[in-house]
């Protein structure tokens, strides 16, 4: 028996553990979504264009780009436990820091702080995440991902609501610290001690089938940043629609996708993995071509859903099969995948943005839509494999 069997077979697993693994999901957004309506008020603060704050967020990507692929050693070396209680204290008491900043060098600094912490924290919540639903038995990984969209929109709502009452937004990053510590003082007890294989290497390198998965998993995460970075251009420019409405395309897809995963626990026990990620694939690439073909804007908003209700369940159902494999030990794997699906968007938008300069906008859409057949295809393979 391997290492990585024994460390699983003396853990437990109840109710309050699996309440554990799904709020460390809600506490990853909330922190990011106090971070993301500060952004406007520190550029008029700091008194800077577009172009250096967009430097200063590239800092995030490219800390969190770095630290991905070692991110399983530290759950190697000291445990999910440890790993995700640190990085979620370390991530309310970043919040505060960052509202408190007087210079960009300072906002450099500490925004690249940010992109660590997230990348850590991203990581090990999926593999805390899939040692849970492994040793449980029973479909959560969906409703994880959800709970992440949930703690997006109740961090982003509750800072708006503060703000509306008149308070700065260091006193609003207290508050949100506060509600942070206090999530994770109450549930980090519960979070399992696992360390997966001692033979991890230092970085997570995809081989065999996870190279599979972290493909699936570029594709999902590139059709998301894609509909987040370029979905207003293409409704703004390519459909002639209204700028005050060039938000709401997104705003269609999240809310179809957070649905689309609140009940996607049961509809893969329904319908199955396989039918849930090929057919998914398919809905989604679908739901692009709809946008792309009909000029009606509420037709483009069917189209919209149905490619958040296609995307919602993928990467869910590939970080549980990443608990099957027998390739890399789980935290490898899925440091791995979890790095790949990064790149997706980090380096995805930026790429797409070439294409739509080149060829335009709507080619993006259509290269999008491909992509999803794509992975439809790929995901047929992959479940020959695995049967």
């Amino acid at each position: 028996m391997s290492v990585k069997e024994q460390d699983l077979n003396l853990l437990q697993v109840g109710k309050k553990e699996q309440y554990a693994a799904r709020i460390i999901f809600f506490v990853a957004g909330f922190g990011i979504s106090t971070w993301a309506p500060m952004i406007p008020i520190i550029k008029e603060r700091l008194q800077i264009g577009a172009d250096i704050l967009g430097l200063l967020l590239l800092c995030i990507g490219v800390s969190s780009f770095l630290m991905m692929p070692i991110a399983g050693l530290f759950a190697q070396k000291f445990g999910c436990k440890k790993v995700l209680r640190v990085m979620g204290l370390c991530m309310g008491v970043e919040i505060i820091i960052l509202s408190m900043l007087p210079n960009i060098y300072m906002y450099a600094i500490f925004l690249f702080v940010l992109g660590a912490i997230g990348g850590i924290l991203n990581v090990n919540m999926n593999i805390h995440a899939v040692i849970v639903e492994k040793l449980s038995k029973k479909r959560m990984m969906s409703g994880m991902h959800a709970l992440w969209s949930v703690g997006c929109f109740a961090g982003a709502g509750l800072f708006s609501i503060l703000a509306k009452l008149g308070l700065g937004i260091s006193q609003i990053a207290i508050i949100h610290c506060i509600i942070i510590f206090m999530i994770i003082f109450a549930f980090s007890r519960y979070f399992l001690p696992y360390k997966g294989a001692s033979n991890g290497k230092a970085i997570a390198i995809p081989k065999g089938i996870v190279t599979l998965f972290g493909v699936l998993a570029v594709i999902s995460f590139l059709g998301e940043g894609g509909m987040m970075d370029w979905s207003g251009v293409f409704l703004t420019e390519a459909k002639g629609v209204d700028l005050s409405l060039a938000g709401v395309g997104y705003a269609v897809f999240s809310a179809a996708m957070l649905i689309g995963r609140l009940i996607g626990d049961k509809v893969v026990q329904k319908l199955g993995e396989q039918r849930v990620v090929i057919f998914g694939g398919i809905v989604a690439s679908v739901g692009y071509i709809i946008s792309i073909v009909f000029d009606n804007f509420f037709m483009m908003q069917f189209g919209f859903i149905l490619l958040g209700f296609g995307a919602a369940n993928i990467v869910p159902v590939v970080f549980t099969l990443l608990g099957r494999q027998k390739e890399m030990p789980i935290n490898s794997a899925v440091t791995a995948v979890t790095s790949m699906g990064y790149l997706g968007v980090m380096f995805g938008p930026a790429l797409l943005g070439f294409i739509a300069h080149g060829i335009g906008i709507v080619a993006v859409f259509c290269i999008l839509a491909g992509m999803f057949i794509l992975q439809a295809i790929v995901s047929s393979y992959v479940f020959k494999v695995l049967n």
